[in-house]
């Protein structure tokens, strides 16, 4: 199934956790960024990233946060792999994904074991600094193609 189809499962009461993560890690999202910040909300201490199935998904989005028709958003294109595995780690403090935030077919990533990396995850006693891999910040630039898309 693809991923919309995982979480559809998961609103109609027919979760596979391993099947919505793993077509999630598949897939390829969209991020918004605003000033070359990837846009995110904070909520009881966890930074929620937000994430898009498809430019449709972000342009609603956009437009039920007030956005004039017409307005140019900015994003990156990322698989969810290096969601998961490189960009949230790279972000300071717990923080999980929020797909496509504001629809009726939104599903979140908490970051927890299973989902993000154990250095990453909230339930996973903290680790040292050195038990993160040299340079994995460094390879953040060049895992996504920027976008642009004006809403119609």
């Amino acid at each position: 199934m693809s991923l919309i189809d995982e979480v559809a499962a998961i609103h109609a009461g027919q979760p596979d956790p391993a099947a919505l993560v793993g077509e999630f890690r598949r897939t390829h999202v969209l991020i918004p960024t605003v000033n070359d910040t990837l846009l995110s909300t904070e909520l009881d201490g966890i930074r929620w990233l937000y994430a898009f199935t498809d430019k449709e998904a972000l342009c609603r989005f956009a437009l039920g946060r007030g956005t004039e028709p017409g307005t140019e958003w900015r994003y990156l294109t990322v698989s969810g792999a290096r969601v998961l595995d490189v960009l949230i780690p790279a972000i300071e403090g717990p923080t999980g994904v929020a797909l496509d935030a504001g629809s009726e077919q939104g599903a979140l990533f908490p970051p927890v074991a299973g989902i993000v990396p154990d250095q990453a995850a909230i339930d996973v006693p903290a680790t040292s600094d050195s038990d993160i891999p040299d340079g994995i910040s460094d390879g953040i630039s060049d895992v996504s193609r920027e976008g642009e898309r004006k809403w119609a």
